[in-house]
């Protein structure tokens, strides 16, 4: 065990993993520089904007290194010369290297927003969502080269509760993700950490969202359908068609019954929301975001659009 505050460079980039570096930063560790990827153009006007993990180490007056690639020589060397005793990883988006993964005496850790051995990729918190899982959490592990495949460091498990959406999972596992960090590194100081071997047998995979994933088929169950509005939400999310109009469906709820219409059919549109007919039961929806507009309330959506029971979205 050493008190000695260990150097540590972070590397990350989106909002997922500001509050795992405000962790750090709060801690008694130094933070001697911060890795994210190059500032991107955004918006209408399509400025340069710095990613939320830049923002916040320039207020702290942290070192940002953003690389174009970080399988040069020259990164390398930059890093080696900060002489980091340990890396740690939150989101920061692309795989590293093994010869950066193991350059610090402590190695790399990363902050996974899954229970690992489950959903190892890109959209852990997505899919978690999407298959009904009734539980997720965060796992502290120890990188490898491989696609999430190194030693289990801690694990912390949260439910996921019926309302639950990609977004709003998204936030706890965020805030969780670096109070349990935090605990791991004191824990990996005092040597009383030991690594745990993934399971393979047990690993299943979280790949890339696309958006055609989200064009609904009303032939499937209403609970699998909850399921993926929910994991789709906020990005790529939910949609289907009346005519040649696209709507964007959100704040699914499932309502039990024998629908005796054919699935897609819109059988009820009121303040409570538009309900559909399914492969099985029946599902409400009640919030909408007909294509050109804002995403609002059933109600609202209601009162500029002349829904017809009996219409059938495809």
């Amino acid at each position: 065990m050493t008190d000695k505050p260990l150097r540590i460079i972070f590397m990350g980039t989106p909002e997922f993993a500001v509050p795992t570096l405000k962790e750090l930063l709060n801690g008694p560790d130094e933070i001697v520089a911060v890795v994210c990827q190059p500032d991107k153009k955004r918006g209408r006007g399509r400025k340069l904007s710095p990613p939320p993990t830049k923002i916040l180490a320039t207020e702290h007056g942290i070192p940002v290194l953003q690389p174009s690639s970080i399988r040069t020589d020259v990164f390398l060397d930059e890093i080696r010369s900060l002489r980091p005793d340990l890396i740690v990883v939150a989101a920061y988006g692309k795989i590293l290297p093994g010869t950066l993964l193991y350059l610090p005496p402590m190695g790399t850790i990363n902050v996974h927003g899954s229970l690992l051995p489950k959903y190892r990729g890109a959209a852990p918190i997505q899919w978690a969502v999407i298959n009904g899982e009734e539980e997720t959490g965060v796992t502290i592990m120890q990188m490898d080269e491989g696609m999430d495949t190194g030693d289990i460091l801690m694990p912390s498990v949260i439910p996921i509760e019926k309302d639950d959406t990609a977004g709003t999972v998204f936030k706890k596992l965020a805030e969780l993700g670096g109070k349990v960090l935090v605990e791991a590194i004191q824990l990996l100081k005092e040597k009383k950490l030991p690594p745990i071997k993934q399971d393979d047998s047990l690993a299943s995979e979280a790949p890339l969202l696309s958006k055609e994933m989200g064009h609904l088929d009303w032939s499937k169950d209403a609970r699998e359908l909850h399921c993926l509005i929910r994991g789709l939400d906020p990005w790529p999310s939910a949609y289907s068609f009346l005519g040649n109009k696209r709507f964007r469906f959100f704040r699914p709820e499932v309502i039990e019954g024998n629908a005796d219409e054919e699935p897609g059919t819109l059988c009820k549109a009121d303040k409570n929301g538009l309900l559909f007919a399914t492969g099985k039961d029946y599902l409400a929806i009640h919030e909408i975001q007909p294509e050109g507009k804002k995403r609002m309330d059933a109600q609202a959506c209601i009162c500029g659009f002349c829904f017809t029971t009996g219409e059938k979205f495809t």
